[in-house]
């Protein structure tokens, strides 16, 4: 049995960018509201963008700790604790990586969309033949 030549096209679908760490939905809305904040944003207010729960948050925000992708400093202002979250630079290389891939998606599903209109509208312009 001989091995055959792989297809250009084998794998044309996998999207091996979209990182699997990143592609949850509340991560990337965490992350999101990160890559457009540089500096950083308090714990209280990336959890109001996010439309998320303290535990909730907290468990993300772990994860892409782990990752590297974060980072979450602690401090205190006026004798309350302040917890700022970023971005850092290897994150925002890989959240970029990802929405590379995640635009691929797009183009694709877009291409697939623009042929079945016209097709569509290909039908509607010829008559059917009886």
């Amino acid at each position: 049995m001989t091995k055959s030549k792989t297809s250009s096209h084998e794998g044309r679908f996998a999207y091996e960018g979209l990182d699997r760490v990143i592609h949850e939905r509340a991560r990337l809305s965490v992350l999101t509201s990160l890559v457009t904040n540089p500096k950083g944003l308090a714990f209280n207010d990336l959890k109001r963008l996010c439309s998320l729960t303290d535990g909730n948050l907290s468990r993300h925000l772990s994860v892409l700790e782990k990752e590297g992708i974060v980072e979450i400093a602690k401090s205190f202002e006026r004798n309350r604790p302040l917890t700022v979250c970023r971005i850092t630079a290897g994150g925002r290389k890989r959240y970029l990586e990802y929405l590379t891939a995640l635009e691929q998606v797009v183009r694709d599903a877009a291409k697939v969309t623009k042929e079945d209109s016209a097709l569509n509208t290909a039908r509607v312009l010829v008559p059917l033949r009886a």
